[in-house]
């Protein structure tokens, strides 16, 4: 009869690690903790770095915007902020001729528009003034059509949203999309709808903050109509 062997005590159970083999693996687990530890630091200093960089340039922005507003104001004619926007609605009909080619690339930076009288509007689709105000400015862009350059800048909003808006309201000028938040801040907007008046250099010379009446766009443009060129 063969006789079963009885199990070691330590089968089926890890060895156990003798003094020598505790002594060196301690030093190389605290080493491998002190990597992680300095991984997690570095990671954490870098998400602080990050966040104060982001709130160093809202407060810049917020302050130069702030400095625009302030110089408007007082007369100055700062010059406009540039930006560089895509195209959410490429409606240049009553765009002077020369400028509709700058569309063409799905994007409208500011300089592009140089020699030319802008009234830029900020606006968004859920902005009810906005709405109020859109057959003023549609009416005014049609008016004076070839001589000024109507454009629209949608922010804080979804692109379906504004196009919807849009549609509705038959808007026949050019909108771009704010989708960074940053054009609005470097104008020093507190909200929608504002508009803003730029002379043939890129200067602005007036402002609107809220929903702009018929009587005030043809006031404001009436400074600007006198030095565009013919449509």
């Amino acid at each position: 009869m063969t006789e079963i062997s009885k199990p070691t005590p330590t089968a089926g159970r890890p060895s156990p690690i003798g003094p020598d083999e505790a002594s060196s693996a301690t030093p190389a687990l605290r080493t491998h903790r002190s990597r992680l530890l300095l991984v997690l630091q570095g990671l954490s200093l870098g998400v602080v770095a990050c966040l104060l960089g982001l709130l160093v340039w809202k407060v810049v922005f917020d302050k130069s915007g702030a400095q625009l507003v302030a110089a408007i104001k007082h007369g100055r004619r700062p010059v406009a902020p540039a930006f560089r926007l895509g195209v959410i609605w490429p409606h240049t009909e009553y765009w002077p001729v020369t400028l509709r080619p700058a569309l063409d690339d799905g994007v409208v930076s500011l300089y592009e528009l140089r020699g030319h009288p802008v009234v830029i509007n900020f606006w968004a689709s859920w902005c009810v003034p906005c709405r109020d105000e859109a057959p003023n400015l549609n009416a005014a862009a049609k008016a004076h059509a070839g001589r000024v350059v109507f454009l629209g800048i949608d922010i804080q909003d979804l692109v379906p949203d504004a196009h919807k808006f849009l549609r509705e309201l038959h808007v026949p000028y050019v909108s771009v999309r704010d989708k960074s938040s940053g054009t609005y801040r470097a104008y020093g907007l507190t909200g929608v709808p504002e508009t803003y008046y730029l002379d043939r250099q890129g200067r602005i010379v007036g402002h609107s903050i809220g929903a702009v009446s018929g009587r005030e766009l043809e006031q404001q443009l009436a400074p600007l109509l006198a030095d565009a060129p013919p449509g």
